[in-house]
């Protein structure tokens, strides 16, 4: 197979149950089966979140759109089967066995490996992105840039700033963008946004997101002189980040692995708050924090990869009809104190909402008011967020008509932005009093390494 050089994969492939949910620790069963995560990821919303302005519609709801995958294995894989229904016209990825499965399977797309080089082809009008983090950003700022609609797994964006970048890149209002955080379709989600903003538990001052994932493997950068693999473009697959020898190490157990490096990922903070607290902020409508404070294991966390485990508290002023509200994270097996009725040890993952009537915990596929004896016969509101006709099926007709998305990256960028602020907050040890609209942690001059970084030659954005 004739193959244009060089950005893309996942590798080794990272399967659609682990990107959308953690494994309970220990070798105990998933929260939930394969089945159960696809039947919530087959529902969702139209219409109801803001969008990035009004869409450009690109042409009629029965054309088939243009779509370019880059990666095109595992969860990217995931993604480009989503709009396998459209015209895939080409496909992208740095790991030459997902290559040619995928084009296989879709035998009159283009190959590349270079993403930078797959811009080149003039037919397409739509990107999926489903690559490691530290390539997010670069792959969708290029495709929003040349006028096309992007599809990227969560998060979006590897830094603050990144993420501030694609907030921006989608506000023209032209192109239709989504954060691949599939379970924000989900019946359930939907439930739980309309019971608190309802005022079922009353005013809500605080809400606590927690995951019992931990980063798997070694703290330290791996030593050892190891070949790259004959089917993988190792220098692509580095990309923006600093250079360094190729090590089985990163990729022993998939995204669990990878991710925790610093300079490829951020984590479980980037790899679940993206999911869990997304729920938060579409409940609470969170804008962005006046301050932001961290603790974790060790203290300042490591040098190259996340912490052990990680606690962040986010201060958020009052908007709107609500009130100031703090926002925590706990990760790594810690969490939020068990709410009379439920016992939070036995969720590995959740959201705890804490109003002055009463407490709301949710996860998933589940919710419960607290303490049940009081909710024993209540009513909840009737639905007012309208079912989706699915995650990539709802960015899909977005493209092609100009309808909102309730994931793009104007919402999903901010999402972004305050999560990694607690990475910030964790690695330079100190509260820190944001100022949002300047990018700047106004007490602490030594974060803008972190809210910012440098990028290898050839692959700045």
């Amino acid at each position: 197979m004739k193959t244009n050089k060089g950005v893309g994969s996942r590798v080794p492939a990272c399967g659609l149950t682990r990107r959308l949910r953690c494994r309970e620790e220990n070798g105990s069963r998933p929260l939930y089966s394969r089945r159960e995560l696809v039947k919530g990821a087959a529902l969702a919303g139209v219409g109801y979140w803001v969008s990035c302005g009004s869409v450009r519609a690109s042409q009629s709801p029965n054309e088939k759109l243009n779509v370019a995958a880059v990666c095109v294995g595992g969860r990217g894989g995931g993604d480009m089967m989503e709009c396998a229904s459209e015209n895939i016209v080409a496909l992208c990825d740095v790991d030459e066995r997902h290559l040619a499965a995928a084009a296989k399977t879709f035998p009159k797309a283009k190959t590349y490996h270079d993403y930078r080089k797959m811009f080149d082809q003039k037919d397409i009008e739509a990107v999926v992105c489903g690559t490691t983090e530290h390539t997010h950003a670069p792959i969708s700022l290029m495709a929003l840039r040349l006028g096309k609609h992007v599809y990227c797994e969560k998060p979006i964006g590897h830094t603050v700033h990144e993420s501030r970048l694609l907030q921006e890149a989608c506000r023209n209002g032209k192109l239709a963008t989504q954060m691949g955080t599939q379970i924000h379709a989900g019946d359930n989600y939907r439930r739980v946004v309309e019971l608190v903003q309802s005022g079922a538990i009353g005013t809500v001052r605080e809400a606590h997101g927690w995951c019992d994932r931990v980063p798997l493997g070694s703290r330290e950068r791996p030593t050892g002189d190891f070949p790259v693999p004959p089917y993988l473009h190792w220098d692509l697959w580095i990309g923006p980040a600093p250079m360094r020898p190729y090590h089985p190490e990163y990729f022993k157990g998939g995204c669990l692995w990878w991710d925790k490096w610093w300079d490829f990922g951020n984590g479980t903070i980037g790899g679940m708050a993206t999911h869990i607290l997304d729920l938060a902020a579409w409940a609470l409508d969170l804008q962005f924090p006046t301050s932001v404070e961290a603790d974790s294991f060790p203290k300042r966390g490591y040098p190259e990869v996340y912490p052990e485990w990680l606690t962040v508290r986010w201060e958020y002023p009052a908007h709107g009809k609500r009130p100031p509200v703090k926002v925590f994270w706990h990760d790594g097996g810690k969490k939020p104190e068990s709410p009379r009725g439920v016992d939070l040890k036995q969720w590995g993952i959740g959201v705890l909402f804490l109003g002055d009537k009463g407490r709301l915990a949710a996860d998933y596929g589940r919710h419960v008011l607290l303490p049940v004896e009081q909710y024993k016969d209540f009513q909840p509101p009737k639905p007012s967020i309208p079912p989706s006709i699915g995650h990539h099926k709802e960015w899909i007709r977005a493209c092609k008509t100009g309808s909102p998305t309730l994931c793009n990256f104007d919402y999903s960028g901010r999402l972004n932005e305050n999560l990694l602020l607690g990475t910030v907050a964790c690695r330079v040890g100190r509260r820190l009093h944001w100022d949002a609209k300047n990018l700047k942690a106004t007490n602490c001059p030594e974060a803008d390494q972190f809210i910012r970084k440098q990028y290898r030659p050839g692959w700045e954005i």
